[in-house]
């Protein structure tokens, strides 16, 4: 039975990959088909590769069962053996006469209502914000972010300037890092991004790529040459060093503590306080038990640096080892990423009701195809193919003109009635380019403007509308302050005194002489 066992594989196989055949010759007209067509695909290569592998183990033949099966068929009476087997089947299938028998011809065909069991699974891997994978959301994210200890601005940092960066961890000091509520927002970021990657690339070798992006760290990691994450030379005689920004510290594994100081540190080493914490500590770990004596600390402090150092560096390195990999899964998504930032900022300038309107659009046009191609598959004459062909087609918009929150491009007379297609640069925000009149009015009550003033050194940024060149914002804000002191010195001098011999002066010049006792 063993040579019927692999011609059955053979078979799956090969149907298998007739099955493959037939989806890829689809061509899916939304995101939505392709995700569901794309993961259908890839879960028939997972089957062919476990047959493949069953079927392998057979022709190695480690046990040698098949070479006795075709010794036996091949030197006694083939019919005598054929004849056993059939006494085998009919002996089965008179203990289970009801069996049901496995059509392997239609096992893997397209079957009507196996689409729409697809679907459901699409809708289900996706949140409503990632629109199928063409976005992120990673709002949850952004919250966790703007939680973290020591991250800069705070609250301030809005989620389109965390699209941009969340990917550089320059702004956060190295001992804020060693945090455990860091490592786990870091661990859910990659996590996120990994997962994203595997539900939108189902047909790429995923696992390939991860596995070049891990040795590509340890490569970095062994060369020191992780960004941010560099050796301190001191290492060896010092504890684990933490850079921040201007200095390093010493830092304390078991009391989660910094030091700035190698005295102060030393002396730390030495307290009751951190030695109950080093037993407790060693008393609930896997370290060795030469560490322990009569329930004691029988440890120099130079192995404690060496070990606390150790630990520390390990930390560092399962910390790092995450960064690297979002910087690599981002730089790898640029497409989403930016798609992501641009669907924002688009749904910023929306109403409640256009984004109600969007979404009702989104569903009406994914389900609507999803019944047009039922439709199609029953009269492939009828006038409502026609109209379902026509409506899934690619929309024209050879003038690039912007879209509407329905998707479809806006009319051009709406286009020239607003002047979208007038362009007005601003030397102040880096020589931004802004399309339409709107767009540059608004601009000047916009962040980028604003700090674009601040590098200026310019504070009173109200006064500086439809202002757009530095030289001429330099000139003007030179003015003021000109105009401001010389208003100041007119105030001073309204005032006029008089000394006893009738000599007129200003107020401030009289005083002056007061107070030096010359009046």
């Amino acid at each position: 039975m063993i040579i019927e066992e692999q011609r059955v594989l053979h078979e799956d196989i090969e149907r298998l990959e007739g099955a493959v055949a037939e989806r890829l010759r689809e061509d899916p007209k939304n995101v939505r088909d392709q995700l569901s067509r794309d993961h259908e695909i890839s879960n028939f290569l997972t089957r062919i590769q476990e047959q493949s592998k069953t079927l392998l183990a057979i022709y190695e033949d480690a046990t040698g069962s098949l070479a006795s099966e075709i010794q036996t068929i091949s030197t006694g009476d083939p019919f005598s053996e054929f004849h056993k087997q059939m006494d085998e089947i009919k002996d089965f299938h008179r203990r289970y006469p009801n069996e049901p028998v496995e059509n392997l011809e239609r096992a893997y065909r397209k079957r009507q209502g196996e689409g729409e069991t697809h679907m459901m699974q699409i809708d289900s891997m996706f949140s409503g914000e990632e629109g199928y994978g063409r976005y992120f959301d990673l709002t949850t994210l952004h919250e966790e972010y703007l939680n973290l200890p020591g991250v800069k601005g705070g609250r301030r940092i809005t989620y389109i300037q965390y699209l941009d960066g969340f990917d550089s961890f320059t702004g956060i000091k190295r001992s804020d890092k060693l945090t455990d509520i860091y490592f786990q927002y870091i661990s859910a970021l990659a996590t996120y991004l990994e997962s994203f990657m595997r539900k939108t690339r189902p047909l790429e070798d995923l696992d390939k790529i991860f596995e070049r992006f891990n040795a590509e760290f340890e490569k970095a990691w062994t060369d020191d040459e992780v960004p941010g994450w560099g050796k301190d030379t001191s290492s060896t005689s010092k504890p684990a060093l933490a850079t921040q920004g201007e200095g390093t510290g010493l830092w304390c594994a078991v009391c989660e503590k910094e030091f700035n100081n190698d005295n102060v540190y030393k002396h730390h080493l030495t307290q009751r306080k951190h030695i109950n914490k080093a037993k407790v500590k060693e008393s609930t770990s896997d370290e060795p038990n030469g560490a322990r004596s009569n329930g004691k600390v029988d440890i120099s402090a130079t192995e404690h640096i060496a070990i606390t150092a150790q630990t520390h560096r390990l930390k560092e390195r399962a910390i790092a080892s995450k960064e690297f990999m979002v910087t690599k899964l981002a730089s790898a998504m640029q497409t989403q990423r930016h798609d992501t930032r641009v669907n924002v900022e688009r749904k910023q300038g929306m109403t409640d009701k256009e984004r109600q309107q969007e979404i009702a659009a989104l569903y009406e046009n994914t389900y609507t195809t999803n019944g047009d191609s039922k439709s199609k598959n029953a009269d492939a004459n009828g006038d409502e193919s026609d109209n379902d062909s026509d409506a899934s087609e690619k929309i024209y918009n050879p003038l690039k003109l912007p879209l509407a929150w329905d998707g479809k491009p806006i009319p051009f007379w709406l286009y020239k009635l607003h002047g979208l297609g007038v362009e007005f640069t601003c030397e102040i925000c880096g020589n931004f380019v802004y399309m339409g009149r709107r767009a540059f009015d608004k601009h000047f009550n916009e962040a980028r403007h604003i700090y674009g003033l601040k590098c200026l050194g310019i504070t009173s940024t109200s006064l500086f509308r439809e202002i757009t060149g530095i030289k001429e914002a330099v000139r003007l804000w030179e003015k003021m302050q000109r105009d401001k002191k010389r208003e100041m010195m007119a105030g001073e001098n309204v005032v006029q005194m008089e000394d006893g011999e009738g000599n007129v002066m200003p107020e401030k010049v009289y005083k002056d002489l007061v107070r030096q006792g010359l009046l």
